[in-house]
């Protein structure tokens, strides 16, 4: 239940993607550290795969080590405040590559991500499924230690972490849907291993989360109210009540009871952080429907465009895509074989996000953000505005010792191969936004960090 694109060599080899250059590396000028009013001593932090340190279309040891939350005890401990260790769930030595990830590999001369996979036998990477329970084929390998700090959970949403949420009206739906936030530890793999076996039926995050004391947190959860249903073009599924977006009053709800389980009811002090425009970044944004158009021209000069289908299940609409609808980054796969160039083999729904979806989107995003900023005044909590913050990485990168870094797929720096998910350099940027609103709204003087000295996409 955590998004993970699928790639195939032909597809992706049109991306045309060629190998970047070296990038000078500067010292920065960091402040003297003060933590002002502020103990960092027990940091935690709440959030979904952008918390985890999720990347390249997967969990893994290396990017894990550098997720913004890791990033930010690192710095917190300069102030003389901060913890004496930071524990994330990471896996074995042995499985160090987790979940398995995105790699790019030569192909015909062209770099071209290729997803992990067991008939590839996982590009050779370490991965930490089982293989033991038949009912759960990617199940993970369990994690023993303490209950970590870093309590990130890919592909968890508001309304999958709290088994009260869910308040749409229908009782039906409504019962379902606790149901499944309840029994989230046996539905989502990377959630599933950080609980003891009796709790995987039982216990929702908002409880899980709860038993932490924090003296200070950090909270990014919302994404995927939104990004689940944009991701699968639109279209929800009838089996995973999490997979449309998120109603305002189940979110408030459960934003609120994830606030207040890690706040210890406003008593401890925090940054919040709101949701990006999904629709922003290089998962909507590589294949464009006037470059799919373009090469439909050249192997036929007669073609009209790119042919998608939209609408619902029962009532589809097949026509020509406009400049105003956005193709998925896993169109590419099933656009090579021929999918839009014809009415009759049109993009499939679930690689379109069309005009109509993408206002919806957009629309539910601003609403969640407002719950969120109000939240966050509510509680005295620090807010990172992330929906600003990437709006502008969008529109114009972000320069970094004299590097400009963009939100370009792959070869912008700050993307991983998953057009969704943060490199390390990105998670670095991340973590500086973080640390800027902090110093700002508590008057703390945490230092930042040098972009460029971690890694965007790693060329073969």
């Amino acid at each position: 239940m955590t998004f993970s694109p699928k790639y195939s060599l032909p597809a992706l080899a049109l991306l045309g993607l060629t190998l970047g250059s070296c990038q000078p590396e500067l010292d920065d000028n960091r402040p003297t550290a003060d933590a002002g009013q502020l103990n960092f001593s027990s940091y935690v932090a709440v959030g979904n795969s952008l918390t985890s340190g999720y990347s390249d279309g997967g969990l893994y040891n290396e990017v894990q080590a550098v997720s913004y939350p890791a990033i930010l005890a690192q710095q917190f401990a300069k102030t003389g405040k901060g913890p004496a260790s930071f524990v994330q769930p990471a896996f074995s030595a042995a499985k160090k590559d987790g979940s398995g990830y995105v790699k790019l590999q030569l192909v015909n001369g062209a770099a071209v991500p290729v997803q992990p996979s067991a008939a590839n036998n996982y590009l050779g990477e370490q991965v930490a499924y089982t293989g033991t329970n038949a009912a759960f084929p990617t199940e993970l390998e369990a994690y023993t230690g303490a209950q970590p700090d870093n309590l990130g959970v890919p592909g968890i949403s508001v309304l999958s972490a709290d088994k009260t949420a869910s308040s749409t009206g229908n009782a039906v739906v409504d019962a379902q849907t606790r149901g499944a936030a309840a029994a989230y530890g046996s539905l989502n793999n990377f959630y599933q291993r950080l609980l003891p076996a009796a709790d995987r039926t039982s216990k929702d995050y908002v409880t899980y989360i709860g038993q932490k004391t924090p003296t200070f947190f950090s909270c990014w959860m919302g994404n995927n109210d939104v990004l689940t249903y944009a991701t699968a073009g639109g279209v929800a599924s009838a089996t995973n009540p999490f997979s449309g977006l998120t109603d305002t009053t189940s979110f408030g709800k459960g934003y609120r009871n994830i606030i207040a389980a890690i706040s210890k009811n406003g008593t401890v002090k925090g940054v919040c952080a709101n949701i990006p425009n999904v629709t922003n970044i290089p998962y909507f944004n590589t294949v464009t429907v006037t470059a799919v158009a373009a090469a439909f021209k050249a192997a036929n000069a007669a073609s009209p465009g790119v042919f998608i289908t939209t609408g619902t299940a029962t009532a589809p609409v097949i026509r020509l895509a406009t400049s105003a609808d956005l193709l998925t980054l896993t169109a590419q796969g099933v656009v090579a074989t021929g999918a839009g160039s014809t009415p009759t083999n049109p993009v499939p729904n679930q690689y379109v996000l069309d005009a109509t979806e993408i206002t919806t989107v957009v629309n539910r995003t601003t609403q969640l953000n407002a719950i969120i900023a109000k939240t966050a005044r509510q509680n005295k909590l620090a807010l990172a505005d992330m929906n600003t913050f990437f709006n502008s990485i969008a529109s114009q990168g972000i320069v970094t010792n004299a590097v400009n870094n963009t939100a370009t797929f792959a070869s912008g720096n700050l993307f991983s191969l998953d057009g969704v998910h943060p490199t390390p350099r990105g998670y670095a940027v991340v973590a500086n936004e973080f640390i800027r609103v902090i110093n700002a709204y508590y008057g703390s003087m945490v230092p930042q960090v040098a972009p460029n000295d971690y890694r965007g996409v790693l060329f073969p």
